[in-house]
């Protein structure tokens, strides 16, 4: 088939050409954006799953509706040991710009507590040479979002940046990727600025996504973050949605898979969306012609398997130390002896047991796995992989 129509788009956070599955998040969001810009209490939103799941992708969509209903957005992404200011004011800066708010004095104003809350990043001794600025021209504020404490100065700038957009009937969504990657410091302080903006009923909304383990990291800074964010679990297609995710784009380029193909996928994929991209275009690349078959899944799936182990899990596992690679191939036995699959957590106990050593010396390995992001603990004692099939790739590795 036509490699040049091939219409099957794996990447990291690349839209597929069809968002299956993801219709209800939609809607509600769709229903949160008119409450807000009314006044009405809406919680913000975290949106939570394993590597492969689409959770940046449906970030990126959630964003673009509110960008469709005229809201100012911002969008970040936290990186472990990197402040929150920074990439915040960049953000900000990009969402007042978004709004068009037509008073040049109130725009300034917003634009110069922005700025205040930045600078504050190299701390009240620094040189002016070294402060940094996220290119907005407004004179800084002096005495707004500046006290140092990253706490009091959030819930300032959120405040004032509320008040921007109510004067225009809009809102502002501040989307923030690997959320879980913030600082603890930077987790408490917004936490504490969406819990304020929960009372005020300003129209600002965070909408974050990170790793499975997230909810917990929020709720060990803030005790009451359980009731300020509503938390969805994204998680693999159902047979149906991962059905219409191959389908749709197929349709659109004169092409079609047959009954036994789409079940094929859907076993190859198991449903993760990054896995039914990257299965799609090799089938699609190797398929002869249309509709695709059974046969054609199964000369293209060691294609598809060598490019996700080159790009999706070769990438994560050279990132780990020889120490570490032991440490992730002794949960992969682990999770194979279990009536369970590689998506669940494991006892750490076991896989210090498995490694011949004690739980405390393998500390190190864990805790440095947790940071690079290719393990997580969601529950005290237990650890799993964050990319889905990642203890098979590993045991199919040797």
């Amino acid at each position: 088939m036509d490699p040049i129509r091939n219409p099957y788009a794996p990447g990291a956070g690349q839209r597929p050409p069809e968002l299956a599955g993801r219709d209800e998040q939609l809607a509600a969001f769709e229903v949160v954006l008119e409450r807000v810009a009314k006044g009405r209490p809406e919680r913000s939103l975290v949106l939570t799953g394993l590597r492969g799941v689409g959770k940046t992708v449906l970030l990126n969509a959630l964003r673009g509706a509110a960008v469709r209903k005229g809201w100012g957005t911002g969008k970040l992404e936290a990186r472990p040991g990197q402040g929150l200011r920074r990439p915040l004011s960049s953000a900000l800066h990009q969402a007042v710009r978004e709004l068009g708010h037509g008073d040049e004095e109130s725009v300034d104003h917003v634009l110069g507590v922005i700025k205040s809350f930045a600078h504050r990043d190299a701390g009240t001794a620094a040189k002016l040479k070294d402060q940094w600025s996220p290119g907005i021209d407004a004179p800084a504020v002096r005495g707004r979002a500046d006290s140092g404490d990253i706490e009091i100065d959030l819930v300032e700038l959120f405040t004032d940046l509320g008040g921007l957009a109510a004067d225009v009937g809009k809102g502002v969504g501040i989307f923030i990727d690997e959320m879980q990657d913030l600082g603890a410091d930077d987790v408490s302080a917004l936490c504490a600025a969406c819990h304020e903006l929960s009372q005020s009923g300003l129209p600002v909304i965070v909408v974050g996504a990170g790793l499975p383990h997230l909810p917990a990291v929020l709720s060990a800074s803030k005790s009451y973050s359980e009731r300020l964010f509503r938390y969805q679990r994204i998680d693999r297609l159902a047979r149906e949605a991962a059905d219409r995710a191959l389908e749709a784009p197929a349709a659109d380029e004169d092409a079609a898979f047959e009954d036994d193909a789409l079940a094929a996928m859907y076993d190859a994929t198991g449903g993760y969306p990054y896995f039914i991209q990257a299965y799609g275009k090799a089938v699609w690349d190797l398929a002869p012609r249309s509709p695709i078959t059974a046969a054609d899944v199964a000369v293209a799936a060691p294609e598809a398997q060598s490019e996700l182990a080159v790009g999706f899990f070769g990438s994560r596992y050279e990132r780990a130390t020889p120490g570490e690679r032991d440490y992730l191939m002794a949960m992969a036995d682990v999770a194979a002896e279990r009536p369970s699959d590689d998506e669940d957590s494991v006892p750490s106990a076991d896989v210090a047991a498995r490694l011949g050593k004690k739980p405390q010396s393998l500390s190190p390995a864990r805790d440095s796995l947790l940071k690079k992001g290719l393990v997580y603990s969601g529950e005290r004692g237990r650890i799993a992989f964050t990319v889905p099939h990642f203890g098979r790739y590993l045991r199919e590795r040797g």
